[in-house]
């Protein structure tokens, strides 16, 4: 079955549909969604490591644009939308303290939770309803987040060949990995 996925991967990575696929992921993630766009961006760029740089700017503005739509859930529609993903991720307990905190630092904690496994929706939503400061949050945003897709993409082209050998022969071994980053975003988000 894993393999199958990963086959299926590649072969969305290769077709005519990929960047709106992956600006699709970036876009959701970064307000609401569970799942990070590197599921689709890293078999993209393994696909096909000439576009490793326009992957990695199309997920890029597509996330920070996402970012923005979390900064307006939280701004807006925190009571019907913010606080059910805050609940979701158990945070609901700590928005009023946390709010108290979070200007003095945002502009950090964007920045931190954009290039780290850390669910950046939570920040983007945080961030809207403490009324973080529009041009800072996106200046954070944007740097973040060309951080973490540009480093990775940089790597995969560098690299890419035994990158993707690697993979395809520790598949197994590669998406438990992921699993254990993924889950370690989520603990770390239950532990703040």
């Amino acid at each position: 079955m894993l393999r199958k996925l990963y086959n299926w991967t590649i072969s969305l990575a290769r077709s005519p549909y990929a960047l709106w696929a992956l600006a699709v992921v970036a876009f959701v993630e970064s307000s609401f969604f569970p799942i990070p766009p590197d599921v689709i961006m890293i078999p993209m760029i393994i696909a096909a490591p000439r576009r490793a740089f326009l992957i990695a700017g199309v997920a890029t503005v597509a996330s920070v644009l996402g970012g923005l739509f979390g900064y307006y859930i939280g701004a807006v529609l925190f009571e019907a939308i913010g606080q059910p993903i805050f609940d979701f991720y158990g945070k609901s307990h700590a928005v009023a303290a946390f709010s108290e905190k979070f200007n003095a630092y945002g502009a950090w904690a964007v920045l931190v939770a954009g290039v780290t496994p850390f669910p950046f929706k939570v920040i983007t939503i945080m961030s809207g309803v403490t009324s973080l400061s529009l041009p800072v949050f996106i200046v954070s945003a944007i740097i973040a987040r060309a951080l973490r897709f540009f480093i990775v993409a940089a790597l995969l082209w560098k690299f890419g060949a035994p990158i993707r050998d690697f993979i395809e022969n520790r598949l197994g071994l590669m998406f438990i990995l992921f699993c254990v980053l993924l889950i370690g975003g989520f603990a770390l988000v239950g532990l703040t």
